[in-house]
């Protein structure tokens, strides 16, 4: 069986109630991540949290140095867990997760988090182009209404359109009992 990591993207304040970008499903999607990080825990995985920080004050959400850009306390990191900052969705870009994966001997990652149309998305698809065994555990994800051309797209169709390509050309999605059946 390959070497397996969790990797928590993102589940940090400003997308709970409160927060300065809230989204639906925040709630549901960080209770699953907790028991998939309990899971990995008691299987001793390797654990890695992912948090985005903007480059400006002036930032909608995940200002520097704000509580909000915090880790959410239902997912917080343990004493020997990485935290690996991000200002790109993607979280390889400019950061050393490639390299601590392949130093550990990961073959395969485990993805949670936030916004399943953003930095989960993007982070499938790079840990995928990196030859990774990618899974993603999609309802311990979450996402957020989006509208283009006119076209108002609600947060569970936005998570459904996303997760249905990764499952198609990216890997596997599944749900979190499936997960932790396996």
């Amino acid at each position: 069986m390959p070497k397996t990591a969790l990797i928590l993207i993102d589940i940090q304040n400003d997308y709970f109630e409160g927060g300065l970008w809230t989204l639906p499903e925040m709630d549901r999607a960080a209770a699953n991540a907790a028991r998939l990080l309990s899971a990995a825990r008691q299987a001793g995985k390797l654990v890695i949290h992912i948090r985005h920080e903007m480059a400006s004050e002036a930032a909608p959400f995940f200002r520097p140095g704000s509580a909000g850009a915090q880790i959410h306390a239902s997912v917080a990191p343990g004493n020997d867990e990485r935290v690996i900052t991000k200002a790109r969705p993607n979280s390889f870009h400019n950061t050393p997760l490639l390299d601590v994966l392949r130093e550990t001997g990961v073959e395969a990652v485990t993805l949670c988090g936030a916004m399943s149309q953003m930095c989960v998305d993007a982070t499938a698809r790079a840990a995928a182009d990196f030859g990774f065994a990618v899974t993603v555990v999609g309802d311990a994800c979450a996402a957020r209404a989006a509208s283009f051309g006119g076209v108002e797209v609600d947060a569970s169709a936005v998570h459904a359109a996303f997760m249905a390509p990764l499952a198609m050309s990216y890997g596997k999605v599944v749900t979190t009992a499936e997960h932790l059946a396996a």
